[in-house]
């Protein structure tokens, strides 16, 4: 193919997704950038709290520098990395745990290590895209079932007797905001001698007892056959990504586990802050029932405006849009009145329907958050 062609076709592609209103766009953000957050995942807002901040000149910044340098089986692994998997552990309610420098890299490498010739996954249909493609790149089959479907996840592992399998799901799930029903989902896999993989992004620092996440609220913590994964840059408002569970499961990553083996570490100056903003969450009870209190706000305060909203369970709040068109506009509008909004249309959607995502934040002044609901509803098409 010549090169001309390629970018020809490439072109192309671009001029479909914009006839689709499907166009991506990356906008400047500077420092100090004033507008009402209601798109980012800072759900305690802690990403600025200046107890999650090592000083620039003291600490892990000054004895590690800026960069982890390699990764740490290479490099060797600091006191700082372990410390911050102690304390997961210990919060998570497991064996042990293991730090990747993304989440998006501990959920491929966590359904990768989960993975065993005849390994059949079954994945929910509303899963995020790093499970999405922890499932691809694994090269297992994969059944995806209806969302939070116990049901069909149990004649899915009937269908296959004798295999081994792993149900994959989120606990809330990304784009709606909904609890996946993990007990009734344990109960089965357990029932087919199945594991449970559960990526608890969206609800860690938000639900559970000391902010331990979904899979802690639902009293699956410390189940030998469940996995736990999660970011450290939503709640925690820092960077890097989580799996943990049994501590064999933990040392055959290390030694297997592609996503953690091959890439540079996470930075020892993040991971102290991430370690800091743990122990904020674990103590942030007031900031979990102000979260509560806002998302049922914001569901009544755009129902009565005639908008169809999702009913959260954590603190996504999903508000349905006419069309990708529509949301882009939604949103547009919004920025320009001061307030940041998600804006989610296919394909990063599991079905046809595009919404406007809010993530409330702690952070965010209540004042502030009520100005918000208010360009919301002033702003919709």
């Amino acid at each position: 193919m010549a090169v001309g062609d390629w970018l020809a076709g490439l072109h192309r592609r671009a001029e479909l997704r914009a006839k689709a209103g499907l166009t991506r766009r990356l906008r400047p953000r500077a420092a100090g950038d004033p507008v009402v957050d209601l798109a980012g995942n800072d759900y305690l807002g802690l990403a600025t709290h200046p107890e999650g901040h090592p000083p620039p000149r003291g600490g892990p910044f000054s004895a590690y520098g800026l960069g982890a340098t390699g990764s740490r089986l290479v490099r060797g692994s600091t006191d700082v990395h372990h410390g911050l998997e102690a304390a997961l552990a210990d919060w998570l309610g497991v064996d042990g745990s293991l730090v990747f420098s993304s989440g998006y890299l501990a959920n491929l490498g966590a359904v990768r290590a989960l993975t065993q010739p005849r390994t059949l996954l079954v994945s929910d249909a509303h899963n995020y895209a790093s499970l999405i493609d922890g499932c691809r790149i694994s090269g297992a089959e994969t059944v995806v079932t209806p969302h939070a479907d116990p049901a069909a996840v149990a004649a899915a592992l009937a269908a296959a007797p004798g295999r081994p399998a792993v149900v994959v799901t989120e606990s809330v799930f990304s784009v709606d905001g909904d609890l996946a029903p993990l007990a009734e989902l344990h109960a089965v896999a357990r029932r087919h001698g199945a594991l449970l993989l559960v990526d608890d992004a969206h609800a860690l620092g938000v639900l559970g007892p000391a902010g331990a996440g979904g899979v802690a609220a639902a009293g699956l913590a410390g189940e030998p056959d469940v996995v736990v994964t999660a970011t450290l840059s939503k709640a925690l408002g820092g960077a890097g990504g989580v799996v943990a569970g049994p501590a064999e499961f933990v040392r055959h990553l290390v030694e297997t586990g592609r996503t953690f083996i091959f890439d540079t570490a996470l930075p020892p100056a993040v991971a102290a802050g991430v370690r800091a903003a743990l122990d904020l969450a674990r103590a942030g009870d007031d900031l979990r029932a102000e979260l509560a209190d806002r998302a049922a706000l914001a569901v009544r305060r755009l129902r009565a405006a005639g908008l169809a909203v999702s009913a959260p369970d954590a603190a996504v709040v999903s508000v349905t849009a006419p069309g990708p068109e529509a949301a882009t506009a939604w949103a547009a509008d919004c920025a320009d009145r001061g307030v940041a909004v998600g804006c989610f249309r296919p394909p990063s959607t599991p079905d046809s329907r595009s919404r406007l995502r809010l993530t409330i934040s702690a952070g965010v002044t209540r004042a502030g958050f009520e100005r918000a609901l208010d360009v919301i509803v002033g702003c919709a098409p």
